[in-house]
């Protein structure tokens, strides 16, 4: 079966980049729809399809987080990335012969794309080092753009509302409609889902282990690969170990 991810946060271009699709790839049997980086690496894992689009800017885990993970969970599928960067940017992707969309997608543009996307083999991702230098030239690109990432947050606990430092919390974890912020004293929720807070945590400190957790990586104390591929944390200053689910080891490398 032939198949196909998307990773676009914004449901209307996603739902209008799959009906082009169908119309320039209509030998596709499967288009799966992520709304976020953390959704594409599973579903590339499970589904390993043969092309992913992803948008670069998602919150949390970017295009590229998502093409690394990629890269080594199904090293067969073939990467696209779909952007809005203006011409400076694109030059960037065209350096490093990587394949792009502009958004908005033009229909003809996409067309030509599927038919280099037959013809090409698969296994050729960019490599690490091209990933690294296009993610330096995009952040120069966007520099002053974004607004500053969160320092603090107010968290219930009981009946108490606390005020928290951001870098005090040791990981972030899923709980339904809320977010549960888990310190060296304890634990604190916070009502908002963890997708939402995603977008306004500093990247440079905070990865995300699978779809339910996200940790400070100031707070690890070492990780170990299992031979499933998962892998173990453990924290500097609270007892129990988090699992990182085997499609997001990649993102750990370089650690």
């Amino acid at each position: 079966m032939t198949r196909a991810v998307i990773a676009e946060d914004e449901t209307l271009l996603r739902e209008a980049l799959k009906r082009q699709l169908g119309e320039a790839w209509p030998e596709l049997e499967m288009v799966i729809e992520c709304e976020d980086g953390a959704e594409a690496i599973e579903a590339i894992a499970q589904h390993r399809p043969a092309v992913a689009f992803l948008d670069i800017r998602m919150p949390g885990l970017s295009g590229l987080d998502v093409a690394a993970a990629a890269a080594e969970c199904n090293p067969e599928t073939r990467v696209v990335f779909t952007t809005a960067y203006d011409q400076y940017a694109i030059a960037a992707f065209e350096r490093g012969a990587i394949d792009y969309l502009l958004k908005p997608i033009a229909q003809e543009r996409l067309a030509a794309t599927v038919q280099r996307l037959k013809a090409l083999a698969p296994q050729t991702h960019p490599d690490a080092a091209t990933l690294a230098g296009l993610v330096r030239e995009l952040a120069r690109d966007r520099d002053g753009g974004d607004a500053p990432p969160l320092t603090w947050i107010t968290a219930s606990s009981g009946r108490e509302t606390r005020l928290i430092m951001v870098d005090d919390v040791l990981y972030f974890r899923a709980d339904n409609k809320y977010t549960v912020a888990v310190t060296a004293d304890g634990e604190a929720v916070l009502r908002k889902p963890l997708r939402e807070l995603l977008g306004v945590l500093d990247t440079r400190n905070f990865r995300q282990i699978h779809r339910s957790a996200i940790v400070n990586l100031k707070a690890v104390a070492s990780i170990v690969r299992d031979d499933s591929g998962r892998g173990t944390l453990r924290l500097k200053r609270r007892d129990e170990s988090l699992t990182v689910s085997a499609p997001f080891m990649a993102l750990f490398k370089a650690l």
